[in-house]
């Protein structure tokens, strides 16, 4: 049995969890070295009893992880352990991160700079509209979209990012051959088809329940670099998110609503704790200080003007602008021969990506 075999197992027995799981990991030093120990041996370790015990003994008429892993190989499905360098590492900050993930689709290293956007499932139109804006802004400037696939705002944010041509990652509260919410799955599809990746720590056929929908909360809340909730009620689960990327060091952001709505209570308890409002998306990239786009360790070799993400428009701009000459407006839409209007659309989105800084009198610096 390979390590990743055995470590599957362990993800497919019942009941067990990662916590316990690292806690044998830790004792045993390996997967291999639990499924093969003694019920005595195995109760040695801290949280593990008697019946955790008999589970792992007997894993081999409870569970099959050739199985498993025949059947996501057919459905395109990747399987990555903490040990794969594929494992996405600020997982790891989660004391209960999860052992091994299902991946539909592919992790980038890029999807790092992520923001995770969540709220209700009974959206407003005012809350739509807002998680549209925002997060079209958001995946504009560069930052990969975490969320949740439910319905209401998760669905709209990652919708929002792929018509920004963004990168979006859906976590979801179930295994990926029982993908919840049904109506959902050819969303799911157009993100894992090139525009990232569909996540699950769940096996394949686990259907959703009361308690994998907060397990997966803390998947969302630990990917990103920050958490904005755009519209929730009091009692929603996006608070559990946005509470625990605090735990994490997160920095959450929330819109506020109408003082008479219960459908943004949660948003403006949030803000009213300390969140930070926001009503637009430069107010979050100020605040992060730097744009994914503007980060070289991942490709050292290209700068922002060659890169294949930077659209052909905005390129031209940037390329028109001398470092430290301040320009026009009318000086660029002579240089460049573009429209008033794409020059003004394309200064705006550059502004986002921080690579262009706004001057008084409608001029622009390159910075």
């Amino acid at each position: 049995m390979t390590s990743r075999e055995a470590i599957l197992a362990l993800n497919l027995l019942p009941s067990i969890g990662p916590v316990r799981i690292s806690r044998l990991l830790d004792a045993f030093g390996n997967a291999e070295k639990i499924l093969t120990a003694s019920a005595n041996q195995l109760q040695r370790v801290d949280g593990i009893g008697g019946e955790t015990a008999k589970l792992i003994t007997d894993w081999e008429n409870l569970v099959d992880p050739s199985k498993e892993l025949t059947e996501a190989e057919e459905r395109g499905i990747s399987i990555i352990t903490r040990e794969d360098d594929s494992y996405p590492k600020y997982l790891l900050q989660a004391y209960d991160a999860p052992i091994l993930l299902y991946v539909w689709g592919k992790i980038l290293p890029r999807d790092k700079h992520a923001i995770s956007v969540v709220g209700s499932r009974r959206s407003t139109t005012y809350g739509t509209s807002a998680t549209k804006k925002l997060t079209y802004q958001l995946a504009h400037a560069g930052f990969t979209i975490v969320s949740g696939l439910a319905r209401g705002i998760d669905t709209t944010a990652h919708e929002a990012a792929l018509a920004a041509k963004g990168r979006t990652i859906a976590v979801v509260g179930s295994g990926l051959a029982r993908l919840y919410p049904p109506e959902n799955l050819a969303l799911a599809e157009r993100i894992a088809n090139g525009n990232g990746a569909v996540i699950s720590e769940f096996p394949l056929h686990r259907p959703p329940d009361k308690q994998t929908f907060p397990m997966r909360n803390r998947i969302v809340a630990a990917w990103c670099q920050a958490v904005l909730v755009t519209e929730c009620p009091a009692w929603s689960g996006s608070l559990i998110t946005a509470n625990l990327a605090s735990e994490y060091g997160k920095s959450i952001f929330a819109v506020p609503g109408p003082i008479d709505k219960p459908s943004s209570a949660g948003c403006n308890q949030l803000i009213r704790e300390g969140a930070t409002l926001i009503t637009d998306a430069s107010q979050i990239i100020d605040d992060m200080g730097e744009l994914p786009f503007s980060f070289q360790n991942e490709e050292p070799q290209q700068k922002p003007v060659e890169s294949p993400d930077l659209p052909e428009e905005e390129a031209k701009i940037l390329a028109a602008m001398p470092a430290g000459e301040e320009l026009a407006v009318d000086q660029l839409i002579q240089q460049t021969g573009l429209p008033s209007s794409t020059v003004t659309a394309g200064l705006f989105k550059l502004e986002l990506r921080r690579l262009v800084r706004p001057l008084p009198g409608f001029r622009f610096i390159r910075r």
